[in-house]
C-alpha cells in the first residue's frame, strides 16, 4: 500500500462530487469508508433513512442511486436491467454498506426527495402506502417506500404493471418486523392508480455531466480532515477510481497491496461489523469495461464489475433455466450494488454463482498489467479463500459459452429463508441425453467444502450411463464419497448431504425424458425478474 500511496501523491487529489437535494455537492472531509448512511445521518442530517442491520439484510437503508446511461456500446452488447429514467440509470442501493466516495459523478435520492417530485402533498409511492395502512411501527417504511419507488419508475417508464409475485421479488430486500407485508404489497399495486409522479431526470443529467467533465482518467480521494481511529495518526488511505481497464491494470500491477472494491456488499461488512483496516481502495465501478456484457455467437460475455441484476438478466435472456438462483439470489439492493466478478473473487464456498457458472462451463478472463489469460472457473479455486489470481491481477470478465440445443440446465439453492439468504447448500447442474444416455454432464456445489467445486467423480458414473433411477442412485451414493460438508450454524454435515442427494435426485425427476409432470411440479412456484413485467 505505499506504493499505491506514492503513486497517487502524484496525482490532484479531488474533492467527492455528486448530485444531492437538487445541487451539486462535495465532500473533502470523510473517512475513504464512510458509509452513505453515515454520512446522510450524521453530515446532511437526512434522518428518513434508517440503520437496521449495517449488514445489507434489512432494507431500512435503501436509497437510490443515479448514473448516467452509459456510451453507445458495441453492436455485441446487451441491454443493462438497470432501472432507465431519461439518460439515467437508477439504483436501489444499501446505503449502510457503500462507501461514499463511490457516490462521485453519481446522484444520490433519499425518501425525502420523492414529495418534491409532485405538487401533490405526497408522491404517489408514499400516498399508496398511507392509504393502504401499510405502516406499523414506521422504522422500515422509508426503505420499503424507495424500494418501491425503484418498481414505479422502472414500470411507469416501460408502461408496464408488475403482478403480485413481481412486487414481492422487488421488495425481497427489505424486511418489516411488524409483518405488515399484505398491505405494503397493496400499496405497491395501488401506486400505480394514483396521479403520476415521474422524476425530472434534466437536472440531475446536467449535474453529471458538469461532474464529469471537471473529473480526470484517475480521480483520487483522500480526507482532508484528522485520520480515523483504524487508520492511526500517520496515515490517511487513499480512494482510486481509474475509468479505463489500461489504467487499473497499471495501477494494480504497481501497487498490489491496494484493496480492490467493486459493490462493498462484502466488504462493507468488513468495516461495520469487523471493524477492518481495509487500507488503499482501488474502484472499479467506474471502469466502463468492466460493467459490458455482450452476446457474441456462441458466448455470453460479462465484466467482472457487471452488477448481479444485470449480470443474472442476461443470463436468463439466453438460459431461462437458471431464473429460480437469479431471483433468490440476495435481495435487489445487494444484486444493484454486487457483482458478478466480486462473488467470483469472493471465492465463498456458499457463494451462488460459481455453482452455476461451473455447470455451465464457464472461462474466467484473468488480467496482469498489459498480459491477459483465460482459466476455467471449476480451476480457479485451490483452497479456502485461495484462487488462482497472482499479485496485481484481477479478475476481468466472465465467458459462458452458450449450452447446445437440448442443454438440461438447473440452477438450485437450499437457505432457511426463501428470500434474501445465504445457502446452505447451492449447486448446478446441466446434461446433455441422447437416446436417453448420458452424453455429457456437469455437476457443481456450493457449500460441500472448502471451496465451490465440481462434482467429477459423481459425474463420472454417470458419463455414458442411462439416465435412469438405478444410475442416479449410484451417482447419490458416490456424492458421499466425494464430498464431507462441514456442519455450521446454516445446516449440519448430515443434512446438506441429503440436501445434494435430493437435488440430484430432483434434477433427474424434472428432466428424465418419460416424465408425466412438466418441471414446475417439483418447484416451489414460477419466477419473474424483480420488476418484470
Amino acid at each position: 500500500m505505499r506504493e499505491h500511496r506514492q503513486q497517487t501523491q502524484g496525482m490532484m487529489q479531488q474533492r467527492i462530487k455528486f448530485h444531492f437535494d437538487g445541487r451539486i455537492v462535495a465532500v473533502d472531509d470523510q473517512p475513504i469508508t464512510r458509509t452513505v448512511l453515515e454520512w446522510l445521518r450524521a453530515s446532511a442530517h437526512r434522518t428518513g433513512t434508517k440503520e437496521g442491520c449495517a449488514e445489507g439484510d434489512c432494507g431500512a437503508c435503501t436509497v437510490i442511486v443515479a448514473e448516467r446511461a452509459g456510451p453507445d456500446a458495441p453492436s455485441s452488447a446487451m441491454r443493462t436491467s438497470g432501472i432507465r429514467a431519461g439518460g439515467l440509470i437508477l439504483r436501489p442501493i444499501n446505503a449502510c454498506i457503500r462507501f461514499l466516495p463511490t457516490l462521485h459523478g453519481k446522484a444520490l435520492l433519499t425518501v425525502e426527495d420523492l414529495s418534491r417530485m409532485t405538487s401533490a402533498p405526497l408522491h404517489p409511492v408514499q400516498q399508496a402506502m398511507v392509504d393502504c395502512h401499510a405502516s406499523q411501527c414506521g422504522f422500515c417504511t422509508p426503505g420499503f417506500v424507495m424500494s418501491l419507488f425503484a418498481l414505479y419508475v422502472n414500470h411507469m417508464t416501460a408502461g408496464t404493471r408488475p403482478d403480485r409475485a413481481a412486487l414481492a421479488d422487488g421488495l425481497a430486500g427489505n424486511l418489516c418486523r411488524c409483518t405488515g407485508y399484505r398491505p405494503i404489497l397493496d400499496a405497491g399495486e395501488r401506486m400505480f392508480t394514483l396521479p403520476p409522479a415521474l422524476l425530472d431526470t434534466a437536472p440531475i443529467e446536467a449535474s453529471l455531466d458538469r461532474i464529469a467533465a471537471e473529473t480526470p482518467e484517475i480521480f483520487t480521494y483522500a480526507a482532508s480532515g484528522t485520520p480515523t481511529v483504524a487508520t492511526g495518526p500517520s496515515r490517511i488511505d487513499h480512494f482510486t477510481a481509474p475509468r479505463t481497464v489500461a489504467a487499473l491494470a497499471t495501477l494494480y500491477a504497481r501497487t498490489p497491496g491496494s484493496r480492490l472494491l467493486a459493490g462493498a456488499t462484502d466488504i462493507g461488512l468488513w468495516v461495520n461489523k469487523q471493524f477492518r483496516d481495509v487500507g488503499d481502495l482501488l474502484y472499479l465501478g467506474d471502469v466502463a469495461d468492466l460493467r459490458m456484457i455482450e452476446h457474441d455467437g456462441d458466448t455470453l460475455r460479462i465484466g467482472a464489475g457487471v452488477p448481479l441484476e444485470d449480470a443474472w438478466g442476461a443470463l436468463i435472456a439466453l438460459i431461462p433455466d437458471v431464473r429460480e438462483m437469479a431471483v433468490r439470489f440476495a435481495g435487489p439492493p445487494v444484486r444493484h450494488a454486487g457483482t458478478m466478478g466480486g462473488n467470483i473473487a469472493n471465492g465463498s464456498p456458499i457463494g451462488d454463482t460459481a455453482p452455476v457458472l461451473m455447470a455451465l462451463d464457464a472461462r474466467l478472463i484473468l488480467q496482469h498489467d498489459e498480459e491477459t489469460r483465460s482459466l476455467p472457473l471449476s480451476t480457479f479455486y485451490h483452497d479456502y479463500m485461495r484462487n488462482d489470481l497472482a499479485p496485481g491481477e484481477f479478475l476481468r470478465a466472465i465467458e459462458i459459452p452458450l449450452p447446445a440445443p437440448g442443454t438440461l440446465i438447473r440452477a438450485y439453492k437450499v437457505s432457511k429463508r426463501f428470500d434474501c439468504d445465504i445457502s446452505a447448500l447451492s449447486c448446478g447442474l446441466a446434461v446433455v441425453l441422447e437416446g436417453g444416455t448420458v452424453r455429457h454432464i456437469r455437476i457443481a456445489f456450493g457449500g460441500m467444502a472448502a471451496t465451490v467445486r465440481r462434482a467429477r467423480k459423481t459425474e463420472a458414473i454417470l458419463q455414458d450411463a442411462p439416465w435412469s433411477e438405478e444410475s442416479v442412485r449410484a451417482a447419490m451414493a458416490a456424492l458421499e464419497q466425494e464430498f464431507a460438508p462441514l456442519s455450521d450454524l446454516r445446516a449440519s454435515s448430515a443434512y446438506r448431504m441429503r440436501a445434494a442427494r435430493n437435488l440430484l435426485w430432483r434434477f433427474w425427476l424434472e428432466t428424465r425424458p418419460e416424465r408425466s409432470r412438466p418441471p414446475s411440479a417439483t418447484r416451489v412456484r414460477q419466477f419473474t425478474l424483480a420488476g418484470a413485467a
